[in-house]
């Protein structure tokens, strides 16, 4: 299997090296490519909400009007009350400062002030061998589908992933890994219906352990923020990770549904309180309109987004690009 697992890993970076090395011999715009896709991708939200800015900021003089339709536009996109009312309080010191008088002035600032509250995406530590990455959220969240598309990208960089299939209670979610796997070629442990979650993160743990592999993704069963019990259960399966291998899980990734907007903040605050979430991962945000979310979650909850899902292939799960994201939402 890890013969196996190498050999994939260098035959599917391969055509990826050469596309790039074809786009510099070309001098192809890589980087407008890549904006692209995360303009199409927030479409939606620049639509529902942020395309009101053309309006707001028109030729006229900053006036208390402004300010107020500025705060709703921000509310209505999911930015968040809290958040909103510190990039209002922020821009007006900005106007303060600089003698800003026109509207039209303001979009400049306000693109740089969402960019500020924007975190850069961390590096992964895979210095443990092998890491684990638990993958936690609600019902339909995306975990499952995230997990493969991970595990997808980890192969392709390199690393020789295996896949486990914690979620016991649906199988649909098992046979639905199983056949992401079979698909994207990577090795996967699967847990029968009904069985113990945490025996079969410790088999995979150990099992990874044995074929010398480089990262475990477990995938977790949905539940409810406000189910006790099953929260319960979500820490015994983090503690029995522990006990396979000292320290891990090493990160635990929180999936939200980007299309549920501000109530995946509530469920975010239950989840780090339970388990200690060490970064989000925003699913479907091609699919939503409410993409303003990212920056409350940023700015209330403190947690780094990771990636975002831009469509549903394997490759559309990419590395959060604050920039893209900010530039995205706010693309005429």
């Amino acid at each position: 299997m890890q013969d196996r697992c190498c050999a994939l890993c260098s035959t599917r970076a391969a055509p990826y090296a050469v596309r790039v090395l074809r786009s510099m011999q070309y001098n192809l715009p890589v980087m407008a490519d890549l904006f692209s896709r995360w303009k199409t991708g927030l479409a939606r939200s620049s639509k529902a909400a942020f395309g009101r800015l053309a309006g707001i900021f028109g030729a006229t003089e900053i006036t208390a009007e402004t300010w107020e339709e500025l705060e709703a536009m921000l509310i209505q996109a999911d930015v968040g009350l809290e958040t909103t009312e510190a990039v209002i309080e922020s821009l007006q010191a900005t106007v303060r400062s600089q003698g800003l008088t026109r509207s039209s002035e303001l979009r400049e600032s306000l693109e740089a002030e969402l960019r500020r509250r924007l975190d850069i995406r961390p590096a992964l530590d895979l210095a443990a061998h092998p890491t684990v990455i638990l993958l936690v959220g609600v019902n339909g969240s995306g975990k499952t589908t995230s997990a493969a598309k991970l595990g997808w990208r980890f192969a392709n960089e390199g690393k020789q992933v295996l896949l486990v299939a914690a979620d016991t209670f649906r199988a649909a979610a098992v046979d639905q890994l199983q056949a992401w796997a079979e698909r994207l070629k990577l090795p996967i442990i699967a847990g029968q219906m009904g069985s113990d979650p945490g025996a079969v993160v410790y088999d995979g743990i150990h099992s990874a352990i044995a074929k010398g592999l480089d990262l475990v993704l477990v995938d977790t069963a949905g539940r409810l923020h406000t189910r006790y019990n099953l929260m319960e259960e979500l820490k015994k399966v983090q503690r029995v990770a522990g006990k396979a291998l000292p320290g891990a899980p090493q990160a635990v990734w929180l999936v939200l549904d980007a299309t549920t907007g501000q109530n995946a903040l509530v469920q975010a605050r239950a989840f780090k309180e339970a388990v200690n979430v060490t970064g989000v991962i925003l699913a479907k945000l091609d699919s939503s309109a409410r993409g303003g979310m990212a920056f409350a979650i940023q700015h209330e909850l403190g947690l780094p987004i990771l990636f975002a899902g831009l469509g549903e292939k394997a490759e559309d799960l990419t590395p959060f690009d604050p920039d893209a994201f900010v530039k995205g939402i706010l693309a005429e």
